[in-house]
């Protein structure tokens, strides 16, 4: 009786680790199965939908000179402001870097040690002509894009500028030294416009007194790329 008790556990014991050997190879049908990358027949889970955006290259010309005109006023140290005129010519070392020579004349008025004299006149005609040549070293600090809504951009740029030239005023020729910072805004790759303010020092005695002047002059100008 108890040998037919073991054999009956015994049988008992081997059906149910079968039944678990076969649970751990074939798993429930109900159960998610494991997608692995690379064989075949699986179904992609995500299906990404990416809206590509049409991209326009801008055209950008890669001429290294400009030359341009201004116009604004100069404010001559007791001789009064008055408009000038002037022109300009630039290369372009580097998207950073230029040189730039430039002109520029404005007639300037009596001091009013000659309006209160009642008739002395300290310079003829000719002598109160001022004149200015300078060559000056610029450097693009803020180089950016300017927006006008939401579809339209334009190139733009802040610089500093400083040189050294020469003025003629009062019959005489200065020494000068030209420093200023400016502000360039591109409509086309080939056309620019300039706002441009800057100090012209030099010294001068033509009131009696020996001094450096400071002669402002801000301006208005557009220049072209070739």
């Amino acid at each position: 009786m108890a040998t037919r008790l073991c054999v009956l556990l015994l049988i008992s014991l081997l059906a149910t680790g079968c039944s678990m050997f076969r649970r751990d190879k074939a798993p429930d049908s109900d159960e998610p199965e494991l997608v692995v990358s690379g064989r075949s027949g699986q179904t992609q889970v995500i299906d990404p939908e990416v809206e590509r955006r049409e991209i326009t290259v801008p055209k950008v010309d890669t001429e290294d000179f400009e030359v341009g005109a201004f116009a604004g006023y100069m404010s001559v140290e007791d001789f009064g402001a008055n408009p000038v005129i002037g022109a300009t010519f630039a290369y372009h070392i580097t998207e950073k870097w230029f040189i730039e020579a430039g002109v520029g004349t404005t007639d300037t008025e009596e001091t009013s040690f000659e309006v209160l004299s009642g008739g002395a006149q300290l310079l003829s005609d000719s002598e109160r002509r001022l004149t200015y040549y300078n060559l000056s070293m610029g450097y693009n600090v803020l180089p950016g894009e300017a927006f006008t809504g939401k579809r339209r951009a334009f190139t733009q740029s802040l610089y500093l500028i400083a040189g050294l030239g020469s003025t003629e005023f009062g019959g005489d020729d200065h020494f000068t030294v030209n420093f200023g910072l400016g502000y360039t805004l591109l409509p086309k790759d080939w056309f620019a416009v300039r706002f441009d303010f800057r100090n012209h020092m030099f010294d001068s005695e033509l009131i009696g007194v020996k001094k450096t002047t400071n002669n402002l002059e801000f301006t208005l100008g557009v220049t072209f790329f070739f």
